[in-house]
């Protein structure tokens, strides 16, 4: 798995007591974990499988636009 360079947002949800990963440029790429890490692990395997599913079913894939650094 390599890192992406697509923005991730990672936010704490209070109902479900996880930490949500989501890719705004990716729609409706996200996942979650029980830990920081964990999330972070999560979507970075979706993002993969978002990009793989994405070239099978001739889907644009969007430019990674987020400044990384």
């Amino acid at each position: 798995m390599t890192e992406s360079k697509y923005e991730i947002i990672l936010s704490w949800d209070e109902t479900d007591q996880i930490y949500v990963a989501t890719v705004p440029e990716l729609p409706g790429c996200m996942a979650h974990g029980e830990t920081r890490s964990a999330a972070l692990k999560a979507i970075e395997g979706a993002i993969e499988l978002w990009l793989k599913s994405a070239a099978e079913d001739g889907i644009p894939v969007p430019e990674a636009t987020s400044v990384v650094g």
